[in-house]
């Protein structure tokens, strides 16, 4: 570019005024970084952008991962993250996390800062976004180097961002958002490793806790053997009472839910017990009443026991002697044969599990088990302490194809199948005897094989013991006196 002799003036002159404007920015961006504080600067920031943007139609919601308190995580976060790991795979996401523990079951993916997905809720569009702010490096207060920097204590914050349309912010806010929450709540659920809680005690001490080691059970209702319409109650039923809560605070009880597995032994209730926390992927607490010396320690437990929770209390005829306390009284008013510092009650059960205590806590399932329901005081067996008696029966031939299925994959028809079905009407045989003699070899033929020559053998016995004849009093050998 050329300029004239009367141009050149105005050409400096224009460059002059660039230089001193360069060089006063530069000077006021030096001092708003070294005397301003950064929440100071970036409020003014914000500032002079509300007054020269125009007016947006958006309205975002800053979700931060410690609550605003500054004490303890942010909930809604967590479900966020939750329920964003279940949509980050989309064509226009570019960076992810993706990490696994040797305790998980599958990989876990998170977005990575700056990454945006965008959502659809009821035909609202919605964008979300995840964002990290580090914490900025202080000069030492004791030095004025420019290069002696302290990092700042302050922890990175993590935040995430959701935009959308101010015109939808009830609808968001009153309908997505709880949504998302409940979306999160089974996922996390779906994905948890369930805890088998099991009695510790420091009696030393007077106290009482729990030890916790992982629930690996593989029992479900598929898998179990036991007739299908029973199996049905039994789920239905527990359906039906993870939805009450409502009902059953407006109808004043707790929320909770007794059950009573009785049936002989082998006949499967640890394994409904296992079906049932994974069903409902509740952690289970087996509580062994014959090692809790009184009352209190009962209590203790109950209050250290987590919602959504199956309690466990097996062989309650005869884990420990409390349904005829009152009357083996003696005449000290001792319990004989026990130590004189036992002071576990009826009563006090009785209210763990229906009294004041029992509302310490919400969505537990409690669960008996009895090999001989007739030896069980009456007073436990009213409904409000075992709600649903479930009979555990011997097996049928529907169970026991069901067992075919799981320890051999058959699942067609087979020659022997008509003389076992014939024979599982007229002998007695738990699932557990079957079980073994299933797992004895993987031949299905040889199996087979043996479970017929299991129930042929139980049936000699049956028509052995019909055989025998008790000879009317007198009788001697056929002589008679």
């Amino acid at each position: 570019m050329y300029f004239s002799q009367a141009q050149m003036p105005t050409a400096t002159s224009l460059f002059s005024a660039y230089a001193s404007l360069s060089a006063l920015a530069m000077l006021l961006r030096s001092i708003l970084h070294d005397f301003i504080p950064n929440p100071i600067r970036n409020y003014i920031f914000s500032l002079l952008q509300r007054l020269f943007n125009h007016r947006s139609n958006t309205l975002t919601l800053v979700i931060e991962e410690v609550n605003s308190t500054g004490i303890g995580r942010n909930q809604v976060y967590d479900s966020a993250e939750v329920y964003l790991s279940t949509k980050v795979i989309t064509p226009s996401t570019e960076r992810l996390k993706i990490s696994k523990s040797p305790k998980d079951k599958s990989l876990t993916i998170r977005l990575e800062k700056g990454e945006e997905i965008d959502d659809l809720f009821d035909n609202i569009p919605l964008r979300w976004r995840f964002l990290c702010m580090e914490p900025e490096k202080q000069r030492s207060s004791s030095s004025g180097n420019d290069d002696d920097l302290l990092s700042s204590p302050a922890p990175v914050t993590r935040y995430f961002e959701l935009t959308f349309d101010k015109k939808f912010k009830d609808k968001v806010i009153n309908s997505y958002m709880p949504y998302m929450l409940a979306k999160s709540k089974s996922v996390i659920d779906k994905e948890r490793t369930l805890k088998l809680c099991t009695l510790g005690s420091r009696f030393s001490c007077g106290n009482v806790y729990w030890d916790t080691i992982n629930l690996e059970h593989p029992s479900t209702f598929e898998t179990l053997a036991m007739d299908t319409e029973a199996k049905t109650a039994i789920m239905e039923d527990l359906d039906r009472f993870v939805k009450r809560r409502e009902f059953y605070r407006r109808v004043g009880r707790a929320w909770k839910r007794g059950y009573l597995l009785h049936g002989p032994p082998g006949t499967g209730k640890s394994s409904l017990i296992a079906a049932m926390a994974n069903y409902l992927r509740f952690d289970i607490y087996d509580l062994q009443l014959g090692n809790l010396i009184k009352d209190s320690d009962l209590r203790r437990l109950l209050l250290a026991t987590a919602n959504r929770s199956v309690l466990v209390i097996e062989d309650i005829d005869c884990t420990i002697d409390i349904q005829n306390r009152r009357k083996n009284l003696n005449e000290n008013g001792q319990f004989p044969n026990k130590p004189p510092e036992v002071q576990l009650t009826l009563s006090g059960l009785l209210n763990f599990i229906d009294g004041l205590w029992s509302s310490c806590g919400d969505e537990r399932i409690i669960v008996f088990t009895t090999n001989h329901m007739e030896k069980l005081d009456p007073a436990l067996l009213r409904p409000g302490r075992m709600d649903m008696h479930i009979h555990m029966s011997y097996l049928t031939f529907q169970s026991f194809k069901i067992l075919v299925s799981n320890y051999l994959e058959f699942e067609g028809q087979h020659p022997l199948f008509d003389e076992i079905k014939g024979l599982f009407e007229i002998v007695e045989v738990t699932p557990a005897q079957v079980a073994e003699e299933l797992m004895r070899s993987e031949d299905v033929d040889e199996a087979l094989e043996g479970v017929l020559k299991l129930l042929k053998t139980k049936k000699e016995m049956i028509d052995n013991k019909d055989e025998i004849v008790v000879l009317p009093e007198g009788l001697d050998d056929g002589v008679i006196d």
